[in-house]
């Protein structure tokens, strides 16, 4: 069989044919397609034994990570002039090294900073999940999600500061999962907020999720060998269920149903520290804190041109004291310590990911009309996951819609460390429902 007759060959080049599918407009900043056949071509001829772990699979980069000789602009324009980066980010070199063939750049909302995926520098791409309505992908991590939901990439590495992994996973219908800070390098991605930033991907699918994890964290994830009718999962008592719209109610109901169906042990868990969470960062959020001491000499810059939705939200921070600072450090472990003890009395927690199904993009569209909504949506997208991630813990996303429904995601996650757990209950979740 001629090299280019290999299967691995016939997926990449479907996956290159996927980025020309009208639908994906906006998706990919750039594809990187003679590139992807040299990396394919290199791997083949490793005769590597045994076959790397994501030996073929192609991946969407978030265009916040470096890739060696292009410019890393984060979805903005006011970057296209900076230095290339001399070598890849760390978690794309353990891609590359395990076997992955990377495609190119996603788009991203700029800087990172929103959980609805509107880019008006570069464009918006719609949620592959609707073909009669455009509706948002949610962000940040937006071109990640389509790609893979596309078909683009079986991959969509990003990042998740307070949710922009499992928002759009949640929102498209896919799968995404937020590890416990440091469990994979940061370096080489360009930063919102370091005390909150964590670096993940988007898969189809639970066992994509886990390999990939492995790869990017240099852990093995555990089986998870209690059985299924044995688990006990915590529903919060605090913030999580409020607000649901009608299609995740539905959802949402029809998930505890099957779970208890499947002898699973459900149990309400006092959480009033997730209120206490959002209470805390009522001012100015510890994201916005963080950003602005990252962006603020570039926010007084002449010629420098930021989306003016993300520059607002910034800016919210640029009266905050070190004494506020330390005070938002210091409840986050004090939060952390606190909710602690409940969450012992369960193997994992269960939230709606987000309490809405994927607006219509014109209805949160740029301009003074929409300016409410835009906020109302954007605070309630990210209002759930970033409160795992300013207690430091980790969380996936998976699909539970019903089908020919919008996607919804139910969200299962603890506290730093339990990442192997979370993945293997996911796995079991997931085989259950086949």
């Amino acid at each position: 069989m001629h090299i280019s007759q290999h299967p691995a060959f016939t997926h990449l080049e479907s996956c290159l044919e996927a980025t020309n599918d009208p639908r994906g407009a906006h998706t990919m900043l750039r594809v990187d397609a003679d590139d992807a056949r040299l990396q394919l071509m290199h791997a083949l001829t490793q005769h590597a034994y045994p076959t790397p772990p994501l030996f073929g699979a192609t991946v969407s980069v978030k265009d916040l990570f470096d890739i060696a000789g292009q410019v890393t602009t984060a979805g903005s324009p006011s970057r296209n002039k900076c230095a290339p980066a001399t070598q890849d980010a760390p978690a794309l070199k353990r891609l590359k090294a395990a076997g992955a063939v990377t495609i190119g750049r996603t788009n991203m909302t700029e800087f990172a900073f929103s959980g609805i995926g509107i880019n008006p520098h570069f464009g918006t791409p719609h949620n592959p999940a609707d073909r009669e309505v455009p509706r948002i992908p949610g962000g940040s991590s937006s071109g990640a999600a389509v790609s893979v939901g596309l078909g683009m990439a079986d991959i969509g590495l990003g990042s998740d500061t307070g949710g922009s992994l499992r928002i759009p996973a949640a929102l498209c219908g896919l799968v995404g999962f937020k590890s416990s800070q440091n469990a994979v390098p940061l370096a080489g991605a360009y930063p919102l907020a370091s005390s909150l930033d964590t670096v993940g991907a988007i898969t189809r699918d639970v066992n994509q999720a886990i390999a990939v994890h492995q790869v990017l964290s240099g852990q093995a994830v555990a089986h998870w060998a209690k059985p299924v009718s044995h688990l006990r999962l915590g529903i919060p008592s605090h913030v999580h269920l409020d607000d649901l719209d009608a299609g995740v109610g539905i959802a949402w109901e029809n998930t505890l149903r099957t779970l208890r169906q499947a002898g699973i042990t459900l149990v309400e868990v006092a959480t009033p520290a997730l209120a206490d969470v959002l209470a805390c960062q009522s001012s100015a959020p510890l994201v916005a804190v963080e950003a602005y001491a990252f962006h603020r000499n570039n926010l007084k810059a002449p010629g420098v041109t930021f989306d003016p939705r993300v520059k607002t939200r910034i800016e919210t921070a640029a009266n905050v004291s070190a004494a506020d600072y330390w005070d938002l450090l210091s409840a986050r472990k004090r939060l952390a310590v606190q909710l602690a003890p409940a969450l012992q009395g369960v193997d994992a927690m269960i939230s709606p990911t987000v309490p809405m199904v994927a607006p219509a993009l014109a209805d949160l569209a740029p301009g003074a009309a929409h300016e409410e909504a835009y906020l109302r949506v954007n605070r309630l997208l990210l209002r759930n996951p970033s409160t795992v991630n300013f207690l430091d813990g980790c969380a996936i996303t998976i699909p539970c819609q019903e089908p020919g429904q919008l996607p919804v995601g139910l969200m299962l996650w603890q506290l730093h460390g339990h990442d192997s757990a979370i993945l293997g209950i996911a796995k079991q979740l997931n085989d259950q429902a086949q």
